[in-house]
């Protein structure tokens, strides 16, 4: 525990030393809200979306910016380039297990993550009047699971590219379907139904994230798909995974 405590206080140090990468991070998804929300048209309510304005219904969208930078492209690229550099091999020299690193970074992503989140939800709330999650429970269901399957997703890419190039090479892919579907690019009702339908199932989730916000429970099987992608896409990595 002590060992851990160390590398978490190291790897924070580390991480809040990038500010530049910090701030897009954590603010880039609240930046682009508020954006939109100066926008008249887009604060009006339309019965394109259920009487909602545009603003409230892209904010859960927005949400996977961030988890699409931190679990998909940052996390794989950190751990790679550890790897390729003998990080992780020095560290299963000494009593810090190579474990501990690759737990501290998943504290920092979730840290992040979180941050991310709350700044936004509160920013659309009192700048745009946007509600905050109406259904509390299972917005913060449907935000676990998608989470865990993205840092899962992620460290799978970490567990098999062995450079950091490789990771990139995986990752921004991964990272650009993930926005995609995820109604980042095109918001989900311009997609074409086939595709948004697609992203209902693609981690995060966003239609749980979605129905969650706007007050209606999300659907079992939304939920049910991240947590076994989150499984399976773990246990994968866990076995595959490699300190050298």
């Amino acid at each position: 525990m002590h060992a851990f405590r160390n590398i978490l206080r190291t790897e924070a140090r580390l991480y809040l030393r990038d500010l530049p990468t910090l701030l897009t991070t954590i603010g880039l998804p609240t930046v682009i809200l508020v954006v939109l929300g100066l926008v008249p048209s887009l604060r009006k309510p339309d019965p394109t979306f259920d009487g909602q304005t545009f603003v409230s219904y892209f904010a859960p969208s927005l949400l996977v910016v961030t988890l699409a930078m931190v679990g998909v492209n940052t996390l794989p690229s950190v751990l790679a380039t550890y790897r390729e550099r003998g990080v992780l091999r020095r560290l299963a020299t000494t009593p810090a297990h190579p474990a501990a690193l690759l737990a501290a970074q998943l504290v920092l992503a979730l840290a992040g993550i979180l941050a991310s989140a709350l700044l936004l939800i509160v920013v659309a709330r009192l700048a745009f009047g946007v509600p905050f999650p109406r259904h509390p429970l299972g917005f913060t269901l449907a935000f676990i699971l998608g989470t865990a399957a993205l840092l899962s997703l992620g460290l799978l890419v970490a567990a098999v590219a062995r450079t950091t190039k490789a990771a990139q090479a995986l990752a921004v892919p991964l990272f650009l379907v993930t926005m995609f579907f995820g109604g980042v690019y095109l918001p989900r009702f311009l997609l074409p139904d086939v595709v948004a339908r697609i992203g209902d199932y693609t981690p995060p989730g966003v239609q749980a994230l979605l129905d969650a916000w706007t007050g209606t429970s999300p659907q079992p099987l939304h939920l049910a798909i991240m947590a076994v992608i989150a499984v399976a896409a773990g246990v994968g990595a866990a076995r595959l995974f490699r300190w050298e």
